[in-house]
């Protein structure tokens, strides 16, 4: 059996070596991710793992299914980069993968101590040798009022975290589950907005989901409100951020996801022009914290996807499906 592995990082290559020993299978890699140039590598192969913000459309899927690719697996939770209804057109069945909540969760912890502390602003000073406090007073985590948004895995680890704060916790969820209600209220969208001091978005991008975060239930929230989103970048409008940041409305925003991130976000642009006004405009604000993406990016996540991944190529093979599958 052999795969060929698209979009390797080098975090991922003892695991990637570790699984094909363990399981014995042959492989060829390449840290190039996967397009119509590249799909020599995936001759005689009997399934291909990818990783990055590829563009998986149907141009791209017929091409796998010509050269004999039955199984096709994303080495991310997210798959809304894959024309899951040319995949079932031509016959190429498709999973997606999956690792522990807890780099998503603590990374959010960190963004919303970081905002309620200034540090941004602090950074900044000691740059210049201004150890000066006049402005930095802080807020205290466990004296809030936080709302989640989607109480899946990471959103409730993240509840679980901020309990240890002694924060009161709202969630807002499509589903109900008895853990959850343990440590949190259940409530609304509009009781959420109301009440919240800081909100924290973990929920997937789908078209009920695009700008949820929206002028209008911006609107909604309290002023000085502190927004915090580790999800999907596309359920934030930008213009609506920037005008909330402007009026004041905002009191702190911090990001590690932005709509429009593809081709920026994981490479490097430092001699680059950046076709991304926002992002640019939004990232010089002393109150707005933006980082590349970067909240899965832990030893523990990277061993997860890959070691999932591989693990369900093989289970694909050996069984026709898998439970990772994603159906179109």
């Amino acid at each position: 059996m052999k795969f060929a592995v698209y979009g390797i990082w080098d975090a991922e290559r003892a695991t990637l070596e570790e699984c094909s020993k363990l399981y014995g299978f042959e492989y060829v890699s390449t840290a190039e991710a996967i397009s119509e140039n590249n799909l020599g590598l995936c001759e005689g192969c009997d399934g291909v793992s990818s990783l990055g913000k590829v563009d998986a459309n149907e141009s791209l899927i017929k091409a796998l299914a010509e050269r004999g690719i039955r199984y096709f697996s994303t080495r991310t939770i997210g798959y809304n980069h894959i024309n899951l209804a040319a995949a079932k057109k031509y016959g190429v069945k498709v999973c997606n993968s999956n690792y522990p909540p807890d780099s998503v969760a603590e990374f959010t912890i960190m963004l919303m101590l970081l905002c309620l502390r200034k540090y941004k602003q602090t950074l900044w000073r000691q740059q210049v040798n201004d150890y000066s406090l006049s402005g930095m007073k802080g807020e205290v985590l466990g004296k809030m009022t936080v709302g989640v948004f989607g109480g899946g895995k990471i959103g409730y680890k993240v509840m679980q975290i901020l309990q240890g704060f002694g924060c009161r916790i709202l969630c807002c969820s499509d589903d109900r589950r008895a853990e959850v209600a343990e440590i949190a209220e259940y409530v609304n969208e509009e009781k959420l907005y109301k009440e919240c001091d800081l909100i924290t978005y973990h929920m997937p991008f789908l078209p009920s989901t695009k700008h949820i975060l929206s002028e209008n239930t911006l609107a909604k929230m309290k002023d000085g409100i502190i927004l915090i989103n580790t999800a999907r970048g596309e359920l934030f409008d930008i213009q609506a951020l920037i005008k909330g940041i402007e009026e004041k409305k905002i009191g702190a925003l911090a990001m590690d996801v932005f709509e429009g991130e593809d081709g920026i976000y994981h490479e490097n642009r430092i001699a680059d022009i950046l076709r991304n006004r926002d992002m640019a405009y939004l990232r010089q604000f002393p109150n707005v914290i933006l980082t590349p993406h970067m909240a899965f990016y832990t030893q523990l996540s990277m061993e997860s996807m890959m070691r999932i991944s591989i693990e369900s190529l093989l289970e694909f093979n050996a069984t026709g499906t898998t439970k990772m599958e994603v159906q179109g």
